[in-house]
């Protein structure tokens, strides 16, 4: 009877020490998962100099700043010199952008303190002048940086071209004498001159490796010639067309240069018919080509139908095509005949005629095509199955839109999907949006 009982008050006690248990873990799951108990279980002025670090990489500027203020710890891991060295500066009017703008008093904090720590440097800026003349004055302060890279990034016009040329010139001059070691440079749709380009050239000429410049109206073909001649380790160049010529080409396929990687260029027409746009020699071409096999000559094309008259009549060793308005038929056509290096083409628009016979050409004749997207044009299923079946595997970005497709007495929709899959060797459905 006495063993019956205490088997009893053993049994009733069990499942009380096992609802305590459950309590216990469910506290201690709750502290990691931020339940209000969070702060007794985890002592965050405790933890390791790494991570608080890491968490710092992945702050916002304003949160880091804010986060600096909790501890003597803290703010002695906000200023080491590894939090500086990449940095994007976000500048902008309130009434005006969607940016969040990094408050002055942080700037001149960073720039009083940091400024020989930063190496990858960019600025974000709207379409406002003051945002753009405060990104230049910031700019004019970096004398005893060490820049590697440096962006300016316009999130619309005019930004800095609305900035006097003298003021924008005297900025760059600041950052191109000073940091002798730069090695990437993006500054699209700034009034960057001749001059300027001689300072950063006779400042950084063995390190220089990108330099990517549409947009710039006051740079003429001679002073990327200058970039050209003495920039040995040049890898990347990106600029408009109407600074290409036959003579920089050349200049680019002399012996003296290393192997050019990436050629952008960008074809750019706002007014049409107030530009005539000249042509490229074959030789010219050609010459850059057996001095550099591997290079990647990519085109973007924003042109009018009217304008395109001086482009593909030759054979062109392009090997990235991307045209973001509407192109003819005749000029895929030549496409197909011309550019046999061809890896990638991109087509927003054409029109209404059927593009089976242009698909069914570049197939035949670019043989490196791995990449195609089809936006508001017009292909047979039975035309596209065709190109489809002659790229085979190769192809391994497909994107076209379902607009795009047009069925036959042969395909439905349906049966293509089962078609295109098979001879691209996985599963592959049309898009319903762009992905480009």
């Amino acid at each position: 009877m006495k063993r019956a009982r205490q088997k009893a008050v053993a049994e009733n006690k069990a499942p009380q020490t096992s609802q305590k248990s459950k309590k216990q873990k469910t506290c201690l799951y709750g502290s990691v998962f931020g339940q209000p108990n969070l702060h007794a279980s985890v002592d965050w002025g405790s933890l390791p100099h790494h991570v608080i670090l890491r968490i710092f990489q992945f702050l916002p500027l304003v949160d880091r700043a804010r986060a600096s203020s909790v501890c003597r710890r803290w703010n002695e891991i906000f200023h080491i010199p590894d939090l500086w060295r990449r940095f994007e500066f976000e500048l902008s009017q309130p009434a005006t952008s969607y940016l969040k703008s990094t408050h002055p008093d942080l700037i001149q904090q960073i720039i009083k303190r940091h400024a020989d720590h930063l190496q990858y440097v960019s600025f974000k800026v709207d379409s406002s002048t003051e945002s753009a003349e405060a990104a230049c004055d910031i700019l004019s302060q970096l004398v005893n940086c060490s820049i590697k890279t440096l962006g300016l990034i316009s999130t619309a016009k005019p930004s800095f071209m609305n900035v006097s040329k003298a003021h924008f010139a005297s900025a760059l001059t600041v950052v191109f004498v000073n940091s002798k070691s730069l090695s990437s440079i993006k500054i699209d749709d700034t009034p960057l001159d001749d001059p300027s380009l001689k300072v950063l050239v006779a400042n950084n000429s063995d390190t220089l490796k990108l330099l990517k410049m549409s947009s710039c109206p006051h740079v003429s073909p001679a002073g990327i010639l200058c970039v050209a001649d003495q920039c040995h380790g040049l890898k990347e160049l990106a600029l408009n067309y109407y600074i290409l010529s036959d003579e920089l080409l050349l200049a680019l396929s002399s012996e003296k240069h290393v192997d050019l990687e990436h050629l952008r260029i960008d074809v750019v027409s706002e007014n049409p018919g107030q530009v005539e746009f000249h042509s490229i020699k074959k030789q010219s071409w050609d010459a850059l080509v057996k001095h550099s096999p591997k290079v990647n000559i990519v085109m973007y094309f924003f042109l009018y139908e009217e304008e395109f008259d001086a482009f593909f009549r030759e054979e062109t060793p392009v090997t990235h095509l991307y045209f973001g308005r509407a192109v003819s038929k005749a000029m895929l056509g030549r496409i197909g005949m011309n550019c046999p290096r061809l890896i990638e083409l991109v087509v927003c628009a054409n029109g209404l005629q059927p593009l089976d016979d242009e698909l069914i050409r570049i197939a035949e004749r670019c043989k490196n095509l791995t990449a195609m997207g089809l936006g508001e044009c017009e292909v047979t299923c039975r035309g596209f199955i065709e190109f489809v079946k002659m790229c085979g595997g190769r192809l391994t970005q497909l994107s076209i839109m379902e607009e795009v497709l047009i069925p036959d007495n042969d395909y439905s929709l349906d049966r293509l999907h089962l078609e295109v899959s098979k001879h691209l060797g996985r599963m592959w459905f049309p898009d319903m949006m762009p992905t480009w």
